[in-house]
């Protein structure tokens, strides 16, 4: 395959290792642990992998280990730096014993499941790393959560001698590992499961997981574009553009890139949810910040939105909660009627006053994106809806409403964009590169100490990496009961905005400043090699959280 200078370029670089990963290491076992909530629920499901202590680890003698077999899979949605994480994994085990070997199954749980995999030798390795995608064994999102599932993959671990597999994903992908792990570990099959936290939406990560890899690649990226469309519209001077931001629930994509762009507007939709607004109260704030830059002759502007808004406006949440069950129990039902229409007129007729009324006066398009088929997870697919459509046309339309109260003498033009797959598979960063590795081959010694349904956790990530504290912490102590396909059902609890966090108090700080002014930043394209101030900086969001500590 024919590569380009960068990648020539990029596949020399040697990522860094905290210190306690540069030799051999010694497990050093910390406080047992409890999940965040529903303590006696999640203890009765998994009674052999909780209340596990944390782990350090610390630089010890060299020892030559015994040859490890070891599975990987990449699961749902593509991160920058997960190929780092099968490198890194990859030289750990090697590092133990040069006759460990490692199997990626491909296509994510479903070829662990069909038996789909291949060796991952230097060779295979050598050419993926430092770079973007998932390509080298690729991703899926099946659910791991069926008996027959884990004893038709046990089938191929037993057949290959693999004792330890890696499961590199989010929240969801590491909820169905920690089960893995405690099937095998009651069954007792001699398999040890080991987390690493993978998604750009920033939503996996607690204490001791200070951020998910990809968040910090993923975030550049779409920074340096909006940057670009910003220096545009303060170009041209006409166009509002309503930019959509990937992160499912969370809206840890849009403040950071907001902390690095400095937009006019940024929805933040647990903000939202906290304080109840409804559509029109977000409508009619954006439409005011609009009057006011146009009373000054500043007719254009950028609103940054993120993926999961609708979820967290508290009327939409309760229809979307009745929509979920509704279509959960009556899947077939539903499928069965074919027509568009009727199928909006089922809903309706199924669904309590209240939420039939807010379900009856929404768009069309919007209405039929909400009763589109659930991800695997039984989540509503809220990249499928267009929000930052239909906030730019209900502002479009309470304009003209306040033009004719004489309160807007602007001129308003909308512009629309959804940045999502754009940051999935770029080349990490600096600090993913690192990160990355060093989950990797921290995995390597997690299951070298024998240790099962633990996540990989590398952390002081504000430090140049030789500083970062390597260890592991249980999956379970992460969490929490909920209502999943219309049944409660134990899942990782999503890290939510921090409305009492230094990073969102930064923004509420700056926010009417640049709602008022053009106080654009540019942040420009990921810098690879150069000053560490420019190539070696963690996110914005990373930094601040710190001072709270």
């Amino acid at each position: 395959m024919k590569k380009s200078a960068l990648q020539q370029a990029r596949a020399t670089y040697q990522p860094k290792l905290p210190y306690a990963l540069t030799g051999a290491v010694k497990m050093v076992e910390g406080k047992p642990t409890q999940s965040v909530a529903n303590q006696e629920e999640i203890k009765a499901l998994f009674p052999n992998t909780y209340g596990l202590p944390e782990i350090t680890f610390e630089k010890t003698n060299p020892t030559v280990g015994k040859p490890l077999n070891v599975g990987v899979i990449l699961s749902g949605g593509q991160a920058p730096g997960g190929h780092n994480v099968i490198c890194g994994l990859f030289d750990g085990i090697k590092k133990i014993n040069k006759e460990s070997r490692l199997y990626g199954f491909l296509m994510g749980p479903g070829g662990f499941v069909d038996h789909q995999y291949m060796e991952l030798t230097s060779d295979i390795i050598d050419e993926y790393r430092n770079t973007g995608g998932f390509d080298i064994i690729g991703s899926g999102r099946t659910k791991l959560e069926t008996k027959e599932q884990f004893d038709k993959g046990l089938e191929i671990l037993k057949q290959l001698d693999i004792t330890a597999l890696v499961i590199i994903g989010g929240d969801d992908s590491n909820t169905n590992a920690a089960i893995l792990a405690e099937y095998y570990k009651a069954i007792g099959a001699g398999v040890q499961v080991i987390g690493c936290p993978k998604t750009i939406d920033g939503d996996l990560k607690n204490e001791l997981i200070e951020t998910s890899f990809g968040f910090d690649t993923a975030t550049k990226v779409y920074s340096e574009v909006i940057g670009n469309i910003q220096r545009d519209c303060n170009s041209a001077k006409k166009y509002w553009h309503f930019i959509k931001l990937m992160g499912r629930s969370a809206s840890h994509i849009a403040l950071e890139c907001a902390l690095q762009v400095q937009p006019n507007v940024c929805i933040i939709s647990e903000e939202v949810e906290a304080k109840n607004q409804t559509l029109q109260d977000i409508v009619d704030y954006i439409a005011g910040i609009v009057a006011a830059r146009a009373a000054k002759g500043n007719n254009f502007g950028t609103v940054l939105i993120p993926e999961g808004l609708i979820e967290f406006i508290p009327a939409m949440k309760r229809l979307i909660a009745e929509l979920n069950d509704l279509l959960a129990h009556n899947a077939d039902e539903f499928a069965a009627i074919g027509d568009a229409d009727a199928q909006r007129q089922y809903v309706i007729d199924h669904l309590s006053a209240e939420n039939a009324a807010i379900y009856a006066g929404l768009p069309n398009g919007v209405a039929r994106q909400l009763s589109l088929d659930r991800d695997p997870h039984g989540n509503v697919q809220v990249s499928l809806i267009e929000t930052e459509k239909l906030l730019g046309e209900m502002v479009g339309k309470r304009l003209a409403e306040m033009k004719a109260e004489g309160k807007y003498t602007g001129k308003f033009g909308s512009q629309y964009h959804f940045f999502g797959y754009e940051g999935r598979c770029a080349d990490p960063s600096n600090f993913d590169a690192d990160y990355c590795y060093a989950l990797g081959y921290n995995a390597a010694m997690l299951i070298n100490a024998g240790v099962t349904g633990y996540m990989s956790s590398v952390r002081n990530l504000v430090a140049p990496s030789v500083q970062w504290f390597a260890g592991g912490i249980p999956i379970t102590m992460m969490m929490n009961m909920e209502r999943r396909h219309g049944e409660m059902k134990p899942v990782i609890q999503k890290a939510l905005v921090d409305l009492n966090g230094t990073p969102f108090l930064r923004f509420t700080a700056k926010r009417e400043q640049w709602a008022q002014d053009t106080c654009y930043m540019y942040p420009g394209p990921i810098q690879y090699f150069g000053p560490a101030e420019v190539c070696d900086q963690c996110t914005a969001t990373l930094r601040y959280e710190h001072l709270d500590k």
